[in-house]
């Protein structure tokens, strides 16, 4: 199947939630942002829930026997073997801060694989697209992978550092100083630069779930790049908390290897 029939309703969909998030931004720039504190400790505010809001109903209008699964509301049934996965802001503790790097993820997932996702990052206007069978794009130009293959060449990042699952601590420890440098707290904007090249590595245990990383899945994997949890095997809509990513698959085995053996 070509899974760019489906590009129109994700696009239309990125560019409401593009819109929305410059749009406050602009006007509430000096304001603090109010927020509710989730039963998994996590933040939500009013805009997360607007955005995806905006974005089920897009994707109803275009394909309203599709199942929805979002950040915010929770599963949706419509019956099809397809399944669009949404974390309409994805750092939210950066947006509350005013840190411009948060982003939306919008995937569509056939029968719980990831085949289409959009990285979508509203404050630096800069839209990532991968399609499963066809190269992945930045505001429409080809992107490619840095082709780093030695772990201690490699530049890493991880989202944050807090949640990693204690069975995963020594290893992610140990694995830290085996790369060259490493940067923190970029959300999915440091997964969106790995597949362009100017990360290599990208690694999180813990406070990861199918919305933080379906959508990274095709624009990776379509970049050149390798994506799975920490036990190698490809990332679903049923996969537990954990990811690995790497610009390529070489790279990708030597920390699997590193992360394996502190188990």
């Amino acid at each position: 199947m070509d899974y760019r029939i489906f590009l129109q309703a994700a696009q239309i969909a990125a560019d409401r939630a593009r819109y929305i998030l410059t749009e406050h931004r602009k006007n509430k720039l000096y304001e603090h942002i109010y927020f509710d504190t989730k039963d998994d400790e996590s933040p939500v505010t009013e805009i997360d829930q607007y955005v995806e809001r905006e974005i089920r109903q897009i994707i109803e209008t275009f394909h309203p026997d599709h199942n929805i699964l979002g950040e915010e509301y929770g599963f949706q049934l419509g019956g099809s073997e397809f399944t669009w996965v949404i974390d309409p802001i994805d750092g939210t503790r950066q947006f509350i801060a005013g840190i411009p790097i948060y982003g939306t993820l919008i995937s569509l997932c056939h029968h719980g694989v990831p085949v289409l996702g959009i990285i979508e990052h509203p404050a630096v206007l800069e839209r990532w697209i991968g399609i499963k069978g066809h190269p992945s794009t930045l505001n429409g130009l080809p992107i490619e992978t840095r082709k780093c293959t030695q772990l201690e060449l490699a530049l890493m990042s991880s989202s944050n550092t807090e949640p990693v699952l204690p069975e995963h601590r020594a290893g992610y420890e140990h694995i830290i100083p085996k790369t060259k440098w490493r940067v923190y707290g970029a959300a999915c904007y440091s997964y969106a630069c790995l597949a362009t090249g100017r990360i290599d590595l990208s690694i999180d245990s813990g406070g990861m779930r199918e919305v933080d990383y379906c959508a990274l899945v095709p624009v990776i994997e379509g970049a050149g790049g390798k994506i799975t949890d920490w036990e190698g095997k490809p990332l679903t809509m049923h996969s537990g908390k954990t990811v690995v990513a790497a610009g390529t698959p070489e790279l990708h085995q030597q920390a699997l290897d590193v992360l394996h053996q502190y188990k």
